[in-house]
């Protein structure tokens, strides 16, 4: 595996070089390289240190593996591929992402999900494994999104305005959820069996990767919020 000192190179020349990488890679020193590995496809990168805004922007099949927190934006329209964070993540994750999968050991900022959508076949999933910070899921159209507040205490797993223009996809959130404060268009409910049969499919890869226990994850109530509305806008903007 080929490794890469990047620790005073700009962006530009961070990419050029790792394009010219063939198969795997390791990058060490990052420290805030924008834009890495957009829009790669069919190989495996490790990052030690944080990336910068965009990490893995258009992905479409590479396997991103963060040993550290990153910035905004984290997998920004990627198509298909992995992100693995082992740390923190800014705001905005996954936006507009419509396939692949992201999968945080810590927290998220703000507007994580904001336009996930589904594609076709593709149906995107971001697993958060700390507390996620306000609008999470906002017009989320398609995907799967799951707060799992593993390193949360006596706070709410979730921030403020979660939901908001929500029209498809599907959010787990773990615990009873119910007090929060969602919007008309969607309904919030606790899981039944069906749903905790599905959470299992989506769960097992994010525990083999950081080491936690499935079943005493399960071993918790979770709230599913889905919409429940067509026209989820008609409330917000027509008067009655």
């Amino acid at each position: 595996m080929k490794s890469i000192k990047v620790t005073h190179m700009n962006h530009q020349t961070l990419n050029d070089q790792l394009r010219q990488v063939e198969g795997d890679c390791i990058l060490e020193g990052c420290c805030g390289q924008r834009f890495i590995a957009a829009g790669m496809s069919e190989r495996a990168i490790t990052i030690n240190g944080i990336p910068g805004n965009a990490l893995g922007a258009y992905l479409n099949g590479a396997v991103i593996t963060v040993n550290a927190n990153a910035q905004d934006a984290v997998g920004d329209t990627m198509n298909e591929g992995k992100i693995i964070v082992h740390g923190n993540i800014g705001d905005a994750a996954g936006y507009a992402m419509r396939g692949g999968k992201i999968y945080i050991k810590g927290n998220a900022g703000y507007r994580a999900g904001i336009h996930m959508k589904a594609y076709k076949e593709k149906i995107p999933l971001m697993i958060i494994g700390g507390s996620a910070g306000s609008f999470l899921g906002e017009y989320q159209a398609g995907g799967i999104i799951i707060v799992l507040g593993l390193l949360t205490q006596n706070k709410r797993i979730v921030g403020n305005f979660p939901c908001t223009g929500m029209h498809g996809g599907k959010m787990f959130l773990r615990g009873e959820c119910l007090d929060i404060n969602f919007p008309r268009q969607v309904t919030a409910k606790l899981a039944d069996d069906n749903d905790r049969d599905e959470l299992k499919t989506y769960l097992d890869e994010y525990c083999l990767l950081f080491g936690y226990d499935l079943e005493e994850i399960l071993n918790a109530p979770f709230t599913v919020v889905i919409p429940d509305s067509k026209n989820p806008y008609q409330q917000m903007y027509v008067a009655n």
